[in-house]
């Protein structure tokens, strides 16, 4: 174990006992492990203690050359929660907004946006549970409850675009800044879950174990596979703090993170290896359990909380048949790595560049209006050197046949696109569908503080 995971490990100890009672110190808070195959539900979570990683066994590898490379560490995702109240005025504003977002009218569910420092969201149409108003760029999902309600004011998912480029504290004090805009704010964020992740490049076999070599207090532990190529393992999904190690290449091809892929370079990544990701889903009881609440409290002891993860509540071994004794088996070289990540350290390069807009980048654009223009030109029979023209007949074609459709709905052409693009501006945050009447809503606001102002001081 390395000085930085003893000294997160010893603060995290620290912090718990001044938290604990000496009543609560039951038997079943000291730190064993236990020797089943599943262990305990993850509801029966220990203190910041246990026995440390060892290595005394050892270790035979059929290679002689595995090697492991870190390239990021950090928060990928963060939620969090805000008591306060949301204002009257906001209030009757988002409940408009809301309802536009429910029209059977393109033209005015496009308007369903709200500007707020230097954000375009998109209102939902939806809420969720005791949070009736949702708005969403590529920064922020924030929640909203009425005003009069017991739940917090706000519950906001931080995106990892975002951290990747801010970082959790200057995030969290970006959206406390926003969020004072909408109502009064009565306390600092409380952190609901945090997600802590390694991406690393490793010669390890990351299928050369079966689910036996993991040693854990959850109640799950799956393999997957996409294609018939192995993409990794899930331990203890659904519980109050679970892991993940997958495949991140194959996991970007499906959600579209490619903006990932400079920072691993910027790392020493060269292209041409595997990236995977040890992931740990940390939620708030677990958190609240360690005396952690507030994000300057948690992002502290971050350090800690990676060495609980990967030294008491979950290991990786190999496994000894003489030796009934789990948590006395070896610790698996790959683990010896993982565990040790320096969460002192910076944690890898941040991007230079964020927008909050969600559009899709221009590669993928060019892929799929490519991919249309040639299936057009087979279809029609033209052949490979008349590109140009092949073009020019399918935008000529798809000119006509939007332009029916217009008519069909009894509309001018114009105004036809001018919706489906008003709805894209919304849907990818990138601009203000209605900014004459955004205008005068913002002078009316000005305005009606200027008379509280004047009626507030007599004049």
């Amino acid at each position: 174990m390395s000085k930085y995971q003893q000294s997160g490990r010893d603060g995290l100890n620290e912090l718990q006992t001044q938290n604990q009672t000496a009543a609560s110190r039951s038997p079943a808070r000291t730190g064993q492990r236990s020797d089943r195959a599943d262990g305990d539900r993850e509801a029966a979570e220990p203190a910041f203690k246990g026995a440390p990683l060892s290595n005394t066994a050892p270790y035979n590898s059929n290679s002689g050359k595995e090697w492991f490379k870190p390239l990021r560490w950090g928060v990928d995702s963060l939620y969090l929660s805000y008591p306060g109240e949301l204002s009257r005025e906001v209030d009757n504003r988002l409940k408009e907004l809301k309802q536009l977002a429910q029209s059977k009218t393109p033209g005015e569910v496009a308007k369903a946006q709200l500007p707020l420092a230097g954000h375009i969201f998109e209102v939902k149409e939806k809420g969720a549970s005791l949070f009736p108003y949702i708005l969403e760029d590529g920064a922020f999902r924030i929640q909203l409850s009425r005003p009069g309600h017991k739940a917090p004011m706000a519950y906001v998912k931080v995106s990892a675009k975002f951290l990747a480029h801010a970082g959790p504290v200057e995030a969290e004090r970006q959206l406390y800044a926003l969020l004072s805009e909408l109502g009064e704010l009565k306390e600092s964020a409380n952190v609901s879950r945090i997600d802590l992740f390694a991406d690393f490049q490793s010669s390890f076999d990351m299928e050369g174990w079966d689910r036996h070599a993991w040693v854990t207090r959850a109640s799950s532990i799956n393999a997957y596979a996409v294609s018939g190529q192995f993409s990794g393992w899930s331990v203890g999904l659904g519980g109050v703090i679970s892991a993940r190690l997958y495949n991140k290449l194959l996991e970007i091809v499906v959600s579209g993170k490619e903006w990932i892929i400079p920072l691993w370079q910027k790392a020493g990544w060269d292209g041409s290896g595997l990236v995977w990701r040890q992931e740990f889903e940390i939620k708030r009881d677990v958190l609240t359990q360690k005396g952690l609440s507030k994000l300057p409290e948690v992002m502290k002891h971050l350090d800690g909380l990676w060495s609980y993860a990967t030294t008491e509540w979950l290991r990786l071994t190999l496994p000894n048949a003489d030796d009934k004794t789990r948590s006395r088996w070896q610790i698996h070289p790959l683990w010896l790595f993982v565990s040790s990540i320096d969460w002192e350290g910076t944690g890898g390069p941040l991007a230079k560049r964020f927008t909050p807009a969600r559009s899709p980048n221009d590669d993928k654009l060019f892929q799929i209006g490519y991919s249309a223009i040639l299936s057009y030109m087979a279809k029609h029979g033209f052949p490979a050197s008349e590109l140009y023209e092949g073009c020019e007949d399918f935008l000529a074609s798809a000119y006509a046949y939007h332009e029916q459709k217009a008519f069909d709905l009894g509309l001018p052409f114009e105004d036809f696109i001018a919706e489906k693009l008003a709805l894209k501006h919304r849907q990818y945050n990138t601009g203000i569908n209605d900014p004459e009447q955004e205008a005068k809503r913002q002078a009316k606001e000005v305005e009606d503080q200027a008379k509280a102002y004047r009626k507030a001081s007599g004049g």
